[in-house]
């Protein structure tokens, strides 16, 4: 018997009685209305007999006809839910037979509101002369700009034919298919796409803007607005390196171009996956190539994540857990064991801060969280990155060590390729892998593990080497005396590597916060506000707001709306608002700036400060 399909709680679509094979789109991006006017056809294979009707999602869209077969078919869409759109009933004017297949078109056109989309205006970009469109699906977004089955259960290929303003460029999360004039439209451009590798929806990704490109590899071209372009080039110049370290780990690269792309900074995450072109954040140009773990944490998702995909959102650790296992493997083969060690380390604390967000009895710090009628939005923190990557960690001090265990991974990324996996599968293949050594599997606390609350059952011993100097750095101003603080000079810092200099302040921000004098001689002798690197900066300045340094808030707050990256934003907002007398600034700075955000962002910043709902979307 094959297992019974997980239900996906974030999804309408009816993925049990069809499953979509391939997916044809046309958009006519029209940057006056901040619509895409498109349809969409869906290749869609039948599961059961008598098959009649099938259910997709959407989200707020305009449709206007529904055909089947190229015959007109009825459509209703039904009540609208808070999060997850409304569902796409449509109903087949003939009878179909398991095995069969069915092209459902569907014409329609996204809102101005669409959550997947952001769109800029000139002076929201570096260029300041053309608008700007891109898109974020993850998690479950897509719907707001394809009707679809918006389940990461379900994978497809797709194809896509883009017309934009002449001016513009189009690229998208597929290989390059050529362009040519619009048809249609003499003044626009047509841009198409293909991608054979079957995806799920969330990854469908789409960029129009100012686009220029440098080749930085036999297999990578950056993108960016030409402002960012050649800064790119150099940052990222060590991605055929890291390529190639990821293929030595886990395998072929199935996906052939593999090309970054810097988006304008509202962009909401560090970096996303989209395949084929990797979204990356601008505040990664730190002028250091510090940063490049972001790279490697999305050339990873390659594997974990677009090959090997969580079926439902509630597993999303198999996504994240993984992708930062691999990604710390590749910091292994190009740094040293002691570089993912420190890594390792950094996570566990990144884990601690979410526990502590959230509170350490929230259902949402479990491994695996139930999230019936919970918005995954809501639900996103590093607990599915770090408590995965822990676990894995520890399974695989229990296995053997990093080799021992990385071949289970590969073997695991070579069996479930190309499909989508629960939690129980990757436990059921763990425990086949490893059959010589099922008794200790079986000691390991999987309950604890994986559904409960707070911090993980076992914490790993992380070899200190490269910390401890962070950690006596930390140490020493922690238990500095006024009288000491002359003590301290440039020469402390001297010889800290940028992720040294991270993992310090990360100690000082755990700890109960320092004096005031603590910070303005930190500043003295280590001039940390001329620091441009965004890691450092943004930990920097929640220090000084934490220790009360009235000309911190200013900065801290130019930091939160200049950037939208929500890793930095949310927090810097959050230290501000804690502070009580700067609370209604905070609220204000973001008032004023919440239309410039991405809307997933200035959602979140909204539940953070508890603003009112109803002034955030104007209702």
């Amino acid at each position: 018997m094959a297992p019974a399909p997980a239900s996906d709680p974030c999804s309408f679509a009816s993925y049990t009685k069809c499953a979509t094979k391939h997916l044809n789109l046309t958009y006519h991006v029209d940057f006056d209305s901040h619509v895409l006017k498109g349809k969409v056809a869906l290749t869609i294979e039948v599961l059961e007999n008598k098959f009649t009707s099938l259910t997709l999602d959407s989200r707020d869209l305009k449709i206007s006809m529904v055909t089947a077969n190229g015959q007109s078919a009825k459509f209703s869409l039904g009540p609208q839910h808070s999060f997850k759109g409304s569902p796409l009933e449509i109903t087949l004017p003939f009878e179909l037979s398991r095995g069969q297949h069915v092209i459902v078109e569907v014409t329609y056109e996204t809102s101005p509101k669409a959550s997947a989309l952001q769109w800029l205006t000139p002076t929201q970009t570096a260029g300041k002369k053309h608008p700007y469109l891109f898109s974020q699906c993850q998690a479950t977004h897509c719907r707001s700009m394809v009707p679809c089955q918006d389940t990461p259960s379900v994978k497809h290929t797709y194809y896509a034919q883009v017309s934009v303003p002449k001016e513009l460029v189009a690229v998208m999360s597929a290989m390059r298919d050529g362009q040519d004039a619009d048809p249609h439209d003499n003044s626009r451009i047509m841009y198409r796409f293909r991608q054979p590798v079957p995806m799920p929806s969330y990854l469908i990704a789409i960029v129009v803007g100012a686009l220029e490109s440098r080749e930085i590899g036999p297999r990578t071209r950056v993108w960016s607005e030409k402002e960012y372009v050649d800064r790119a080039a150099f940052e990222f110049s060590e991605t055929e390196s890291m390529l190639k370290t990821a293929e030595s780990l886990a395998g072929p690269y199935v996906w052939g171009q593999y090309d970054i792309l810097v988006l304008p900074p509202s962009f909401p995450y560090g970096g996303m996956e989209n395949p084929c072109l990797t979204f990356a954040t601008p505040t990664l140009l730190a002028g250091d190539k510090s940063l490049s773990n972001v790279i490697a944490h999305e050339i990873s998702h390659s594997w974990t994540g677009n090959l090997v995909t969580n079926k439902t959102w509630e597993h999303f650790w198999l996504n994240e857990g993984h992708t930062v296992y691999l990604e710390r493997m590749i910091g292994r083969c190009m740094e040293s064991e002691q570089f993912r060690q420190f890594k390792a380390m950094g996570g566990w604390k990144e884990l601690q801060e979410s526990v502590n967000t959230f509170g350490a009895n929230s259902a949402l710090t479990n491994l695996v969280p139930d999230l019936t009628e919970v918005d995954p939005d809501v639900a996103f923190s590093s607990v599915p990155y770090e408590k995965g990557f822990a676990l894995l960690y520890h399974l695989e001090e229990l296995m053997g060590g990093p080799e021992v265990f990385m071949g289970f991974v590969k073997s695991y990324i070579q069996l479930f390729a190309y499909g989508s996996v629960t939690t129980e599968e990757w436990k059921s293949y763990l425990f086949t892998y490893f059959k010589d050594k099922v008794d200790i599997l079986n000691k390991v606390d999987w309950n604890a593990w994986m559904h409960t609350p707070g911090m993980p059952p076992v914490k790993p011993q992380y070899d200190t080497t490269m910390a401890d100097a962070c950690i006596t750095l930390c140490q020493k101003w922690v238990k500095a005396k006024e009288g000491d603080l002359s003590g301290f000079s440039s020469a402390d810092v001297k010889a800290l590597s940028s992720h040294q200099l991270i993992e310090f302040l990360s100690l000082l921000l755990h700890e109960e916060g320092l004096p005031l004098s603590h910070v303005k001689r930190m500043q003295e002798v280590y001039d940390m506000n001329a620091i441009m690197n965004s890691e450092i900066r943004f930990r920097w300045l929640r220090l000084c707001v934490k220790s009360h340094w009235e000309d911190s808030v200013a900065m801290a707050l130019q930091m939160a709306t200049e950037q939208g990256r929500m890793k930095f934003t949310r927090p810097l907002f959050r230290e501000v608002y804690t502070w009580e007398k700067h609370r209604e600034l905070a609220v204000k700075t973001f008032l004023a700036s919440r239309d410039a955000m991405h809307p997933v962002t200035a959602m979140l910043v909204a539940k953070d400060l508890k603003v009112d709902q109803d002034q955030t979307t104007g209702l």
